[in-house]
């Protein structure tokens, strides 16, 4: 399974942007939970919004909702995350990862993701 992220750049404060994650290979039996993480230098990766493809549930860090949403795109395990409102902080390299939880819930916790993408860099700033 791979992903790919794609949609980071410089915008400035209070900007929009949004990230696209597309999946190829074969997910059908790898993959039931997919999710945006993001990260800075010298700090863990945080979670930022999960999805479960298949019953279309979605999860937000309570610090992002309002101004972070995720989508689920028509394409199979494919997924946008839009940002608006974005501050300096929330300057970071975004990851989409994906993996397959054994039961009905998706972990948050970044280690519990086995497939990862590259990352798409977004850069607030005036």
């Amino acid at each position: 399974v791979q992903l790919v992220e794609s949609g980071g750049g410089l915008v400035q404060p209070g900007g929009s942007l949004r990230l696209s994650c597309a999946t190829s290979g074969d997910t059908s039996t790898t993959v039931n939970c997919m999710g945006w993480f993001r990260q800075t230098p010298g700090k863990e990766r945080d979670w930022v919004a999960i999805l479960a493809p298949s019953s279309g549930n979605i999860w937000h860090r309570d610090s992002l909702k309002g101004r972070f949403s995720l989508s689920q795109g028509d394409a199979k395990n494919t997924m946008y995350l839009q940002m608006s409102n974005l501050k300096p902080e929330d300057t970071a390299m975004y990851y989409c990862a994906a993996y397959q939880s054994g039961g009905g819930f998706c972990f948050t916790e970044p280690e519990k993701y086995t497939f990862w993408g590259q990352g798409t860099q977004v850069t607030v700033s005036s």
